[in-house]
């Protein structure tokens, strides 16, 4: 059931736009393939959404819910300052999320959706000195990847300048050393399948590394070149069947994300 807003009687859909009514759900559905597939820490960590048409203002999750059980009426919605403009929960939200989003949604207008996590193979590799090493085909996604160096937890507004520095222009992957992961998207889905994906290369890593690091194989680097551009192609299939085929899924579940 939909949560209502200050507005009496009026359900959240009938108080946003069309387009942003869509991102939330794009956004609902992103936060329930998120706990499906293990990538949580209690109600820590954030995805994050610009509402469509308004490009200094975002949508992130309340700082109370779990991921399983956020939908597309729950979100707060902030805008760059930190002012809440609409709220249709009885929660607030987490400063760090507030201080990482903002300093990434501010820096790179040509990205709408922002993830952070904190899953174990994450921060494991979040404190490997060598970062993510070209082992696998899936490694091979993240070519152009950045860093930011752990300065605690992010409640520092100036932080902010910082971690868009070291992500840079272009870069859509950046770890945060001894912290987690981050992903960007021009839409909910592609931040997602690139989580989805960096989450994996980090868990080969540390099981490759199990083995010892002698017996650990780099792919060459014509190889790794290889593969990233043929990751980077314009018509590769999986951009646009996995999305909805993960929709259906959730949807066979029975999980309402939309509410």
């Amino acid at each position: 059931m939909a949560l209502q807003s200050a507005k009496k009687g009026k359900s959240v859909r009938a108080q946003v736009s069309r387009e942003e009514w869509q991102r939330r759900v794009d956004l609902a559905a992103a936060y329930r393939l998120v706990d499906l597939y293990g990538m949580t820490e209690m109600s820590a960590n954030h995805i994050s959404a610009r509402v469509p048409g308004e490009d200094d203002s975002f949508l992130i999750n309340p700082y109370g819910m779990l991921y399983d059980q956020m939908h597309a009426s729950c979100f707060v919605k902030l805008d760059l300052a930190g002012k809440v403009l609409f709220n249709p929960t009885e929660y607030g939200v987490n400063k760090a999320g507030y201080v990482i989003h903002s300093a990434i949604h501010g820096a790179r207008h040509d990205v709408d959706c922002v993830i952070h996590t904190h899953t174990v193979a994450g921060m494991a590799v979040s404190a490997m000195k060598c970062g993510l090493l070209p082992l696998a085909q899936t490694s091979m996604r993240f070519a152009r990847i950045a860093y930011h160096d752990y300065e605690g937890i992010a409640l520092n507004l100036s932080e902010r300048e910082r971690m868009a520095a070291n992500l840079g222009k272009s870069s859509k992957v950046m770890i945060l050393r001894n912290h987690g992961l981050l992903t960007l998207g021009e839409t909910v889905r592609e931040a997602f399948e690139l989580m989805y994906y960096l989450d994996c290369a980090c868990q080969i890593q540390i099981d490759a590394m199990a083995g010892g690091l002698p017996n650990v194989l780099e792919m060459s680097a014509s190889a790794a070149a290889t593969a990233s551009e043929q990751f980077d192609r314009p018509d590769r299939p999986a951009a646009h069947k996995d999305w909805p085929a993960l929709l259906r899924m959730l949807e066979r579940r029975g999980i309402d994300y939309v509410g």
